[in-house]
């Protein structure tokens, strides 16, 4: 196994605490200052009795520490692709501004420069499902800047019922009818538009690990941080809502640079029909996803292995090629302040994943409550499970020494399904901070019965403005 980098310490010399790094608490500090300060507010709440005034430009910004650490577990063997076994801990930063305008009527122009600093529990490999979804790969311990958001939202209404909307990060406040088109040219995350659920999708408000927030098996466009350029379109009619992107691939599978002449993309179509049951709100999204891209073949890369008396190497094997899968996520309101959500995809297991994760197929479930059962309204608790497998080429190519994106312990005699349960609590500190709990429990880290089961804890402290 390779020695890891030396800013991963071990907790056994090293406790977790935050003010080792003196300039993620001066950030943070600085911004909890501003946000209570109310500078974030480009103009005064509007009065709730009446529609909204439009927001011509609009400033916000957030950070986000992310301690996160592992206990020991058991591990016979280990590969360069391994989650390293030794009690770890590593923390992420960043602090994102969100500055908007209005150039004209219905149309918004959003630019979300960001810095961020820190690397996941072993620069995020050895588990499919990432543990740390604030934690890009290929992170830094030094302090980078990143444009990761620069785009064109317009919306036209097609009337029905106006709906006031509150002025947020990458939404100025006003109106839009109900059944309108929105169309998005720029910079941005797929996950900005498609997969969305209101209680599992956000990894700096409810749960950290990738194949909860979004299906697993989604192998959405994005660099190392999520994003992508492309362009989307949305049609909201009555109860219905459809959209369709074409999103620009990296390079090359697992590279995290973009590819700028779009000769390797992608195409993502979702159906969503929100419905009432029991007088709850609820909504059902079909989500598919096509990549055409130079891909390989794990079957094919095995036998070329075998061949030539190596490791199989799936880029040894590329051609252009397709890529596709399906996805269902459902969300439900089942009393006051708790709610359910279900996600289930596959996707085609013979070629090789290209941006998101080592997952073909994918399950998820949870349940989130609201704390005004115990008088803390802003304060949210949440329990989800996730099952996520692989298809029989792709587990015989890592058994055979071969690595995917982010696992890959050198082989692979016993295979089993990746299981997680996550936990959280966050405690409200205002309407704008808050800190959260986090606990994981991975069985089968990378599909290997032999290594495992791992437990996670994390500390996370978010503050908006």
């Amino acid at each position: 196994m390779s020695i890891r980098d030396d800013s991963e310490k071990s907790l056994g010399a090293n406790p977790m605490q935050f003010a080792r790094r003196s300039e993620l608490a001066v950030v943070l500090a600085a911004t909890i200052a501003l946000s209570h300060a109310g500078i974030a507010r480009a103009q005064s709440e509007p009065d709730s009795t009446t529609t909204p005034s439009p927001q011509h430009y609009a400033l916000h910004g957030q950070v986000t520490v992310v301690e996160q650490a592992l206990a020991g577990f058991s591990s016979p063997y280990a590969g360069d692709y391994s989650l390293d076994p030794a009690p770890r801990g590593r923390e992420t930063m960043n602090a994102t501004l969100f500055a908007g305008f209005s150039p004209w009527q219905g149309g918004q122009v959003w630019v979300n420069p960001e810095v961020g600093q820190g690397l996941a529990l072993s620069d995020s490999k050895g588990v499919a499902s990432y543990l740390n979804s604030e934690a890009p790969r290929g992170g830094s311990s030094a302090a980078y800047v990143r444009i990761q958001r620069l785009f064109l939202a317009q919306t036209f209404n097609l009337g029905g019922k106006s709906e006031a909307v509150d002025g947020e990060e990458n939404e100025l406040r006003g109106a839009h009818d109900a059944n309108r088109v929105v169309v998005t040219l720029g910079k941005f995350s797929v996950a900005d538009i498609f997969d969305a659920n209101d209680y599992a999708h956000d990894s700096q408000e409810d749960f950290m690990n990738g194949s909860i927030l979004i299906a697993g098996s989604f192998d959405f466009a994005g660099d190392y941080n999520g994003y992508t350029y492309g362009a989307a379109t949305e049609l909201y009619e009555g109860p219905w809502a459809l959209r369709f992107g074409v999103f620009d691939l990296t390079t090359a599978s697992g590279d995290g640079g973009l590819n700028s002449s779009f000769g390797e993309f992608q195409m993502v179509a979702e159906a969503e029909r929100r419905f009432s049951f029991g007088g709850r709100a609820g909504s059902l999204k079909i989500t598919g996803f096509d990549s055409r891209a130079q891909m390989g073949d794990y079957a094919a890369a095995v036998r070329l292995g075998l061949l030539l008396g190596e490791a199989p190497d799936v880029s040894n094997v590329r051609t252009y090629r397709s890529r596709g899968g399906v996805s269902l996520n459902l969300q439900q309101e089942l009393t006051d302040g708790l709610g359910a959500f279900v996600r289930a995809g596959f996707a085609d297991g013979h070629v090789q994943t290209y941006e998101f994760a080592d997952i073909d197929r994918s399950f998820s479930a949870g349940l989130v409550l609201s704390g005004d059962k115990w008088g803390r309204d802003n304060d949210v608790v949440g329990l989800a499970g996730a099952v996520n497998t692989i298809s029989p080429s792709f587990i015989s190519y890592l058994d055979h020494g071969g690595t995917g994106l982010a696992i890959g312990d050198g082989k692979l005699p016993h295979p089993g399904s990746e299981r997680i349960v996550e936990c959280f609590y966050k405690w409200a500190l205002s309407d704008d901070a808050h800190v959260t709990l986090d606990y994981q429990l991975v069985v089968n880290p990378a599909y290997n019965r032999d290594r495992g089961p791992v437990s996670v804890f994390a500390l996370r402290i978010h503050t908006a403005l």
